[in-house]
């Protein structure tokens, strides 16, 4: 939960590097978030919480992306790989999967240098 939270705190951070935890942990947090949420709008009949909760996690989700692709060395331009069928998306997850730099790179020191 703690690397949930640490994403919500850099809301709008696209700057630096995110380990793969981070963004892992994220993705896991909010994957549950958003199945409760949607079970619990079926059974309220209020479809609008989970939409809300999408709309509250956009900007987060895409700063730690962002900043993801930048551990790797890759501009947060690569979120666009996206939008080409099915083969942008599996690239885009190989992104996500890699070792990030060891070292400092142009966008910033290594992350895991912090890490306790």
């Amino acid at each position: 939960m703690e690397w949930y939270l640490k994403v919500l705190n850099n809301y709008v951070v696209f700057e630096g590097r995110a380990r793969r935890k981070e963004y892992w942990m994220f993705v896991l947090f909010n994957v549950i978030i958003s199945l409760v949420l949607s079970g619990l709008a079926r059974m309220l009949g209020m479809s609008w919480i989970s939409s809300i909760y999408s709309l509250a996690v956009l900007l987060p989700g895409l700063a730690v992306a962002v900043r993801r692709l930048h551990d790797t060395n890759r501009s947060g331009w690569w979120l666009l790989i996206n939008f080409v069928p099915l083969i942008g998306f599996i690239i885009f997850i190989v992104f996500m999967c890699l070792e990030g730099d060891p070292g400092d790179n142009q966008y910033g020191p290594n992350p895991k240098a912090f890490a306790p």
